[in-house]
């Protein structure tokens, strides 16, 4: 921790000198760019650790994974199970449900659903447990409009 400071305040002690060549930015940014591969955080093992460390946790990917299983022709079971590794969404799986049930009864030409059963829990998987949720939707067509 003392090292990472260190090098934040020689590089922002760089950007403050009177050097008239070049602005003061570039000089701290140059600067902290060699402190760092002197101080050897660019080493190979560190971007592999990285790059592992990116590909198990992925930002970008979905925290929920979702299946849809058709029970007839009017009623749809949703599965979801939460990412082993996540930072969060473990209360979002109510609304995630919602979403898509929403989403496939305007697909499939409904005008609605209903949310027949919800249920949550955590399954103790190795090595990580992982909450997941189960729902069970009723899609609806229009009473007032029986063919819209």
């Amino acid at each position: 921790m003392g090292a990472k400071w260190w090098l934040l305040s020689v590089a922002a002690l760089a950007g403050c000198g009177s050097v008239q060549q070049a602005p003061s930015a570039a000089v701290g940014a140059v600067s902290a760019g060699m402190l760092a591969q002197k101080a050897s955080y660019l080493k190979p093992e560190y971007l592999a650790a990285v790059g592992v460390a990116y590909a198990l946790y992925d930002p970008w990917a979905p925290n929920w994974e979702v299946d849809v299983v058709s029970l007839g022709e009017q009623r749809i079971r949703f599965e979801l199970r939460l990412r082993a590794l996540h930072t969060g969404g473990e209360g979002e799986a109510r609304q995630v449900v919602l979403r898509n049930a929403e989403r496939v009864s305007r697909e499939q030409g409904y005008s609605g659903f209903e949310l027949l059963r919800y249920e949550e829990g955590v399954e103790s998987t190795r090595p990580f447990a992982r909450r997941q949720a189960l729902a069970e939707v009723r899609l609806y067509k229009s009473r007032t409009f029986p063919d819209f």
